[in-house]
C-alpha cells in the first residue's frame, strides 16, 4: 500500500502498487506548487504597489492630517466592493534619470466599487508617489476609468491630490490633462462627475475639477489655484500663503469654485455618500426614491414668515417644513448666500430647490446667486430632478459695482437656464416678486408648469415705497403732509398691485393657497407633471450668456 498527499489535510491510498499511482499525480503536485508560488509572488507585488512612495512618505501624508490614496476610496466606498485595476501600470518617462525611477502605480489608483450599493468608477491621486504628478501613463490611467464610467453610464468621482504636470515627460503631461479636460466635457450632463481635492491642486490640473458638476474641499488640506505663491511674488512682488490664495474656505465663500466644505476628510466622505443618494447614476434615469416621511411637526410653514414683509426669516425652514422628514442637503452654502440650492425629497423622490433667502441681502438677485442658480438649474434638467422654486425677492441688486461685475450677463443666466429646462418646474411666491426678479425666478413666462402664491405674495413692478415715490410724485411733493401724503400713496399702490390677485385675473397664478395647503399643493402638481413631455425646435445647442 502506497500513501501520497493531495493536499494538507487529505492523502490519496494507493492499494495495488506503484504503477496504480494516477499518471497525472505528480504533474498536479508541480502545478500546485508552482501555482502557490505565482500567488505569493503577486501579494508581494501588490504589497509593494501598495506601498506607494514608502513609508517615510506615507507617515508626512499622515502628518497633514491625510489618509493614503486607497484609504480615501476605501472610506467612500462601501466595505469590500472596490476594484483596483492597472496596479503594475509603470511611468513612460526616460529623461532626467526617469528611466532608473520605479513609481508605484505610476502616482494614481484607480477602480470601481459601489456606494450604497450604487456602482461608481473612481481614481485618486497618490501624493507620496512624485508628488502626485501626472505624466503620461499616469493620464492614461485616469483616461481609462473616464472612459469606463462613460460607457457603462455611472458616476465618477476623482480624488485630486497632485503638485501638477510631471516637468520630466514635458508635453506628455499636457497631453495628459488635454485628454482628460476632453472627456469631462464629453461626460457632462450624461453621468455626474464629483471632484474632491484633498491637497494641491495648481496650474492647468484645476481645470478638470472646474468641468465637473460638484466640487468637495477640506478645511487646511485642499489648495486650487492657476499660478502658486511663488509665482505672484516673483511676477508682482506679493506674498500671500497657499491657503488665502487658494484654500477650501476661499472657493467655498469667495470665489464659488467648490460645491461642498468639510472641516475633515471623514465629514467629506459622509458628504460625498449623501450626495450619491439624491442623483442618479445617469441621465437616462431618475434618482433612487426612498419611504415617504411627513416633515418634522416643529417646522410650522404658517409661523414661519413674518407679518411685516420687511422683517427677515429663513427660507430653509419653509423648504425644510415640506420635504420628507424635514431633510434638506444645501449646496454652495456658504457661496452667494442670498440664494439657497440643494435636494430634498418630495414623496421619496429627489427635488432640486432653489429658493431666495430674504435673511441675506433680502434675497435680490446679482452676479454671484444668478451663476449659482443657474448652473444647479441646469444639472437638474440635465439628470430629471423636477426643480421648486421659493421666491421672495425685491428684483436684482442695484449698484455701479454689480453692473461693472456684468450683472446684465450674469443675470441673463437664470433668465436662460429657468427657460431651456425641460423637467417639472413649480413656483411658489411666498413675499416680494418685484421686477425683473419675478420674470427670473420660473415665472409663467418662463414656461413654469405651476406657478402657486401666498396671500402675502406682492408681484409688481418694483416695491410700493419705489412706485409711490414715481407714480406720485406731484401729489406727494404739492402736499401739505409729503411724509403722511407718500404713506398713503404707498398703501393705495400696496392695495392695487402688490398682492397675488392681479396677477391672479391675467392667469399668471394658477392659484393663491394657503400656506399650510403648500406641501400638499406641490406634491399634486409633482404627479401631474411626473410625464411631462416637452420637444423644443431642432438646433445643435443654444447660446447660453457665459
Amino acid at each position: 500500500m502506497i500513501i501520497l498527499p493531495t493536499c494538507k489535510k487529505h492523502f490519496l491510498i494507493i492499494s495495488k502498487g506503484i504503477n496504480s499511482i494516477p499518471p497525472d499525480y505528480f504533474n498536479q503536485k508541480t502545478n500546485s506548487m508552482s501555482l502557490k508560488r505565482n500567488i505569493l509572488d503577486l501579494r508581494k507585488r501588490k504589497d509593494e504597489v501598495r506601498k506607494g512612495g514608502g513609508d517615510e512618505a506615507m507617515e508626512k501624508q499622515v502628518a497633514m492630517g491625510k489618509l493614503s490614496a486607497r484609504d480615501r476610496i476605501l472610506s467612500i466606498v462601501d466595505e469590500g466592493s472596490f476594484h483596483e485595476y492597472d496596479m503594475f501600470v509603470e511611468h513612460a518617462g526616460t529623461d532626467f534619470d526617469m528611466g532608473t525611477k520605479v513609481l508605484a502605480g505610476d502616482g494614481v489608483v484607480i477602480g470601481t466599487g459601489t456606494i450604497y450599493g450604487s456602482p461608481v468608477c473612481l481614481f485618486a491621486q497618490d501624493f507620496t508617489v512624485a508628488g502626485g504628478s501626472l505624466g503620461l501613463s499616469h493620464a492614461r490611467k485616469i483616461t481609462k476609468i473616464m472612459d469606463h464610467a462613460l460607457k457603462m453610464r455611472v458616476p465618477l468621482i476623482g480624488i485630486n491630490d497632485s503638485g501638477g504636470a510631471r516637468i520630466q515627460e514635458g508635453v506628455n503631461s499636457l497631453a495628459g490633462y488635454g485628454e482628460i479636460f476632453f472627456r469631462n466635457t464629453l461626460s457632462s450632463g450624461v453621468i455626474p462627475q464629483i471632484s474632491v481635492i484633498l491637497g494641491p491642486c495648481a496650474g492647468g490640473a484645476v481645470y478638470s475639477p472646474a468641468l465637473t458638476d460638484f466640487v468637495f474641499v477640506v478645511e487646511n488640506i485642499s489648495k486650487m489655484f492657476i499660478t502658486g505663491p511663488a509665482v505672484i511674488k516673483s511676477v508682482l512682488g506679493e506674498d500671500i500663503s497657499m491657503e488665502a490664495l487658494g484654500g477650501a474656505r476661499v472657493h467655498a465663500e469667495i470665489t464659488g469654485n467648490a460645491h461642498f466644505f468639510a472641516l475633515s476628510e471623514k465629514e467629506c466622505f459622509e458628504q460625498i455618500k449623501t450626495l450619491i443618494t439624491y442623483i442618479p447614476w445617469n441621465n437616462t434615469q431618475k434618482a433612487k426614491t426612498f419611504p415617504v416621511k411627513e416633515p418634522l411637526s416643529k417646522y410650522k410653514i404658517q409661523n414661519i414668515v413674518p407679518a411685516d414683509a420687511r422683517l427677515p426669516y429663513d427660507i430653509r425652514e419653509i423648504i425644510k417644513s415640506i420635504t420628507d422628514g424635514s431633510e434638506f442637503f444645501e449646496i454652495m452654502e456658504l457661496f452667494a448666500a442670498n440664494i439657497v440650492i440643494g435636494f430634498g425629497r418630495m414623496n421619496g423622490e429627489t427635488i432640486g430647490f432653489v429658493a431666495n433667502q430674504p435673511k441675506v441681502l433680502a434675497g435680490v438677485l446679482d452676479c454671484d446667486s444668478s451663476d449659482k442658480a443657474a448652473r444647479f438649474i441646469r444639472y437638474c434638467n440635465a439628470f430629471n430632478i423636477p426643480i421648486i422654486t421659493l421666491e421672495d425677492m425685491p428684483g436684482y441688486l442695484p449698484g455701479v459695482d454689480q453692473e461693472h461685475a456684468g450683472v446684465i450677463r450674469h443675470g441673463a443666466k437664470i433668465l436662460y437656464a429657468y427657460s431651456e429646462a425641460t423637467v417639472p418646474k413649480i413656483t411658489v411666491i411666498i413675499r416680494k416678486a418685484y421686477g425683473g426678479g419675478y420674470i427670473a425666478m420660473n415665472s409663467r413666462h418662463l414656461r413654469a408648469d405651476f406657478v402657486f402664491a401666498w396671500p402675502t405674495a406682492e408681484i409688481a413692478v418694483m416695491g410700493p415705497e419705489g412706485a409711490a415715490n414715481i407714480v406720485f410724485r406731484k401729489e406727494i411733493s404739492e402736499a401739505a403732509d409729503p411724509d403722511a401724503m407718500r404713506q398713503q400713496k404707498i398703501q393705495e399702490y400696496k392695495e392695487k398691485f402688490a398682492n397675488p390677485y392681479v396677477a391672479a385675473s391675467k392667469g399668471y397664478i394658477d392659484e393663491v393657497i394657503e400656506p399650510q395647503e403648500t406641501r400638499k399643493i406641490l406634491l399634486h402638481a409633482l404627479k401631474i407633471s411626473a410625464s411631462k413631455d416637452v420637444q423644443g425646435p431642432s438646433k445643435k445647442h443654444g447660446l447660453p450668456p457665459f
